[in-house]
């Protein structure tokens, strides 16, 4: 997967770490902020969805996409769709407009709306990715947990960088008999749960 990524989807991923970065030294408002996962984060994630049982992948918080483009790798090695999902308008129209200039909107069905309803009508995920305000991780979580099949995967960022804001979810999540969990210090800290 990562060997031969088409030069669509780099400068693509390029082009989005430079807007954070500018964004970033403009010193906009945090919720203006990409705040995209670095990419071993992302390398992680496409190694995790290839090795998930079958089924399609969800992602809820798009951003401006970084994390989608490392997710569709994956999807497009495995015979996978992602279905990805973004409230904000001003970071879907960049997810839009990432999706398109890397050209790979033949494995990613990107929606501008809510995550949590899309999670309820997605057929059959095998691994969903929960990138959005700390408050909804555990609604996400409990949507997705019940449609996984036996070994699907749960993957929740900034489980150390933003412990604060939902570690009760995390406490949680890491003594759930129904998966086996660990919260890895890679990026922004992510916390992978396996259905049991």
């Amino acid at each position: 997967m990562f060997r031969d990524i088409p030069q669509a989807v780099e400068v693509t991923q390029g082009a989005l770490r430079g807007l954070e970065a500018w964004r970033k030294a403009q010193g906009m408002e945090r919720n203006r902020l990409l705040r995209q996962i670095p990419p071993e984060t992302g390398k992680l994630l496409a190694i995790l969805l290839a090795g998930a049982p079958a089924g399609d992948a969800v992602e809820i918080g798009t951003g401006a996409g970084y994390s989608g483009l490392w997710l569709a790798l994956a999807c497009r090695a495995t015979g996978r769709r992602l279905h990805t999902y973004e409230l904000d308008p001003a970071k879907a129209e960049l997810a839009r407009q990432s999706f398109v200039a890397a050209d790979v909107l033949d494995v990613v069905d990107f929606v501008e709306g809510d995550g949590l309803a899309g999670l309820m009508n997605t057929d059959s995920p095998a691994f969903c990715f929960i990138d959005a305000e700390r408050g909804l991780a555990q609604s996400a979580f409990e949507l997705a947990l019940p449609r996984l099949p036996q070994g699907g995967l749960i993957c929740v960022d900034n489980a150390i960088s933003h412990a604060a804001e939902f570690q009760d979810f995390l406490d949680d999540a890491t003594i759930d008999p129904r998966v086996d969990a660990v919260i890895v210090p890679v990026g922004s800290g992510l916390l992978i749960c396996r259905k049991t």
